[in-house]
């Protein structure tokens, strides 16, 4: 980014970002529904504000990863359109990292949850 070019005039291009994710990834539809039920399901069991603030670390953690993992798979079909070993590796790398923190967000999704839920 230039240096004459205004912090503010960045924003479009990252809602950009958000609306062709969502257009165009699955996978990352699928992280965004799961994040509104947990985050209601939040709401609707009174989780306190620092169980809160862990739920939205854990989600924006995921989306975080989705993201980094859409971008990758994008650069790495734009460099290497032709399947490639070192291409393959970068690529199921990337997902693997998103699959370990869904991993990670629903252990902690189950420990600030089944306390919640075992009391009802």
């Amino acid at each position: 980014m230039s240096l004459n070019h205004p912090i503010i005039r960045s924003f479009p291009y990252a809602i950009n970002g958000l609306k062709t994710a969502l257009k165009n990834e699955p996978n990352f539809r699928v992280h965004i529904s799961f994040a509104l039920v947990v985050i209601i399901l939040g709401l609707i069991l009174k989780l306190t504000a620092v169980e809160m603030a862990i739920l939205f670390l854990t989600i924006g953690f995921v989306i975080i990863m989705e993201l980094i993992n859409t971008m990758l798979e994008s650069l790495v079909n734009l460099v290497s359109p032709e399947i490639r070993e070192h291409a393959k590796i970068a690529k199921d790398v990337s997902a693997a990292a998103v699959l370990v923190s869904a991993i990670i967000s629903i252990v902690i999704g189950i420990l600030l949850f089944l306390p919640k839920l075992v009391l009802l």
